[in-house]
């Protein structure tokens, strides 16, 4: 089977929790990496895989090494904003709305989905997998299905209505207080039919799927495998959202088993997904971007690491300029922000560069100004 749709899609996947980017890509040239990771790092610095004498991929990330070998992957160093805020729903939410100074309503992927697609012609433009709608995808007037998956469908897609209206009572309640019960109701009301519509049509992806790649069992690989058979069924999807699951990883404690576990799961969904999209001829016309809320604290706190800032995201693709992008942040004392990695990237700079230079779009009315970008697509 073969995709014969060539628009630009972006595939995006949240590592939520704030992703522990020292332990990520890793400065195993630094010692002041051991110093500060006396328990939670990496001591076998042999088994690092290096990207160059500094820094290097963790241990288990074999697929995304390969693929960053053969020019494919970008890693963006020191990703996140001024003034940065540790607290998950806060920041998420400023990752999601590009307003770092006030509460905002609008999701930029939202924003994103109705310059696309102004008329709302697609309810598939956007879609999530996962439980609940990211807020990043949240825009009174815009439809964007949520799917648990393609047999038992999500918040705004359940079919039994009594349970439907108990979680959509439940997803009122839980940002009501932040924007107004009235905003959140009238949004689901406004785009609820809609997202039932695009679940009738996403029943019959699976049908118009077939591929020899098998995935893991991990909830990850089961929505990049979702997010495959929707893809190549051909139903006019630009952007793909899912979500590792829910703040998995928040390494307070245990951090090493943990966060092992977690990208030998990530690896592995994004290198079977990427097969996939290979074996279906069709990897030329999809970016994946990873992103997390911000990164860990230098310092461990004996067995885990606590919120911290100037975290990493990465950008994979065949049409992606792979290679490193920013700084990698300096560990030096004096150059911490309040023991944290200092952020040299903003990240509204990041979804500048994928809206214009990937969907054609322009960024300034959905990231709110103008920022940096980076010569990221081929």
């Amino acid at each position: 089977m073969t995709s014969t749709k060539k628009e630009q899609v972006l595939v995006v996947i949240q590592l939520a929790g704030g992703n522990d980017f020292l332990n990520t890509i890793v400065p195993h040239g630094d010692p002041l990496y051991a110093d500060n990771r006396p328990v939670v790092g990496h001591h076998d610095l042999s088994q690092i895989k290096p990207i160059n004498d500094y820094i290097g991929f963790r241990p288990n990330m074999d697929r995304m090494k390969g693929l960053y070998d053969e020019g494919k992957v970008a890693i963006i160093q020191g990703i996140g904003y001024e003034h940065p805020n540790r607290s998950h729903f806060r920041s998420m939410d400023i990752w999601h709305t590009c307003e770092p100074d006030k509460v905002a309503t609008d999701g930029w992927i939202g924003l994103a989905i109705r310059e696309l697609d102004p008329k709302a012609e697609n309810v598939l433009t956007g879609v999530n997998f996962g439980r609940g709608l990211p807020r990043a995808m949240a825009v009174p007037g815009v439809p964007v299905a949520s799917v648990g998956d393609l047999e038992s469908y999500g918040v705004l897609t359940d079919v039994d209505e009594d349970r439907r209206n108990d979680v959509l009572e439940a997803f009122s309640r839980m940002y009501s207080p932040v924007i107004g019960r009235s905003a959140v109701m009238d949004y689901l009301t406004s785009t609820g039919s809609d997202a039932l519509k695009g679940a009738d049509i996403l029943k019959t992806a699976p049908g118009k799927y077939s591929s020899t790649i098998e995935y893991g069992e991990d909830t990850v690989s089961r929505y990049m495998r979702n997010i495959g058979q929707v893809h190549l069924a051909g139903l006019g999807t630009r952007i793909l959202y899912t979500t590792a699951p829910f703040n998995s990883f928040d390494t307070h404690a245990n951090e090493m088993p943990g966060h092992t576990k977690l990208w030998e799961n990530i690896d592995r969904a994004v290198g079977d997904f990427y097969d996939d999209l290979k074996e279906h001829n069709a990897t030329s016309d999809v970016a994946i971007l990873l992103f997390t809320e911000f990164g860990r604290r230098v310092h461990d706190n004996g067995s885990g690491t606590d919120h911290g800032s100037g975290g990493g995201a990465f950008l994979i693709g065949d049409m992606i300029q792979g290679g490193l992008y920013g700084e990698y942040p300096a560990l030096a004392p004096e150059k911490l922000l309040e023991g944290d990695l200092h952020f040299n990237n903003d990240f509204r700079g990041l979804y500048s560069t994928i809206l214009e230079q990937w969907m054609g779009l322009d960024a300034r009315p959905v990231v709110g100004g103008t920022f940096e970008q980076m010569k990221l697509f081929r």
